[in-house]
């Protein structure tokens, strides 16, 4: 029990609970002034900071309770969850999050194993009650997606799911051969937090070429009889991203910028980490070089993340978006 006493004390001294306590009367005080909602974009972001905020200082509050009545096995409880937040230290970890996927070599299966990590992941964000939309689509001829973007907004879910970046292999048995071999698929996953704004990533006007057609859905049929998709090309790196979710231009025009913004990004990020590698080793893209985990359904079951070794044969459990346990080795880890 003093190791967890000794435990608790230092995420206490970290979570710095009076400091949070002073954010929050001072987040309080601004949204009482007149003034405050003239900027309902700021205010909305405000209030959502207030939000977090005021919930990490009920738990740590909960949990210096739950040491001080001893129930120590539901103190060792929230203790491990709110380790795991201090992990979440990033600029950007606390917000919301986009999300592709991208269906690698193999035709129909790998764009099954596109959809098969789609579904694993909606049941992931609906676990954690984070909302989600889609962005863009494009189904498989036959069966599943060649690629998909989803928006996830939620506290932390940029945190959680960033380390999710890679690429991820399947073998199974092939459902759409008579034989039934044994097949490998891969798909890449790209995780970029949700940026509203950013003085680093400057988007000119000039710099920016759009194009505008129908929105097609599954087998083809338009979803919209009028040119509402959006189709954005960013001139100087050639970086081009798609939106088609909404009916309204203007929504998709909005998506479109805000995916182009966490493009960019990410592409100022790697160019900071491989030149930071490059002096100290070598450097791994996060790309179609770089698998992260390895689902096996047949001749056994596994899946077994290759950075952290943490695996479980429960496969089912897993691609019902039951990923937890992977995700927070690698926070621990990072």
């Amino acid at each position: 029990m003093d190791e967890l006493k000794e435990r608790v004390s230092n995420l206490l001294e970290k979570v710095d609970i009076e400091g949070k306590r002073k954010e929050i009367r001072e987040i309080e005080a601004a949204s009482s002034r007149p003034d405050f909602w003239k900027d309902h974009k700021n205010a909305s972001l405000k209030m959502k900071e207030l939000s977090v905020l005021q919930k990490e200082v009920n738990e740590a509050e909960k949990l210096q309770s739950l040491i001080s009545v001893q129930d120590f096995r539901a103190a060792q409880a929230l203790l491990d969850k709110l380790e795991i937040l201090l992990y979440l230290s990033g600029p950007y970890d606390k917000g919301s999050a986009m999300l592709s996927i991208h269906s690698g070599q193999g035709g129909v299966e790998a764009m099954d194993w596109a959809s098969m990590l789609k579904r694993m992941y909606t049941r992931f964000f609906e676990r954690k009650d984070w909302q989600y939309e889609i962005i863009e689509e494009t189904f498989g001829e036959e069966a599943g997606i060649k690629s998909i973007t989803l928006e996830v907004e939620g506290d932390y879910a940029y945190g959680y799911l960033k380390g999710e970046s890679g690429v991820h292999r399947l073998v199974r048995q092939s459902p759409f051969n008579a034989d039934n071999l044994r097949q490998t698929s891969f798909a890449l996953v790209e995780v970029m937090p949700r940026i509203e704004e950013d003085n680093n990533i400057e988007i000119r006007d000039e710099d920016l070429e759009w194009d505008f057609y129908r929105s097609g859905g599954h087998g083809g049929q338009n979803v919209n009889k009028v040119s509402t998709a959006v189709r954005l090309k960013h001139i100087p790196t050639g970086i081009t991203v798609t939106a088609q979710s909404e009916r309204y231009q203007g929504q998709n025009r909005e998506y479109a910028l805000r995916l182009l913004r966490a493009q960019l990004w990410l592409l100022k990020e790697e160019e900071n980490k491989k030149e930071e590698k490059r002096l100290k080793g070598e450097y791994k893209a996060p790309g179609w070089g770089n698998q992260i985990r390895s689902y096996v359904l047949h001749p056994y079951k596994m899946v077994k993340d290759l950075r952290t070794g943490f695996e479980t044969s429960n496969t089912e459990a897993v691609l019902d978006g039951d990923l937890d346990g992977f995700v927070d080795e690698e926070l621990r880890k990072l």
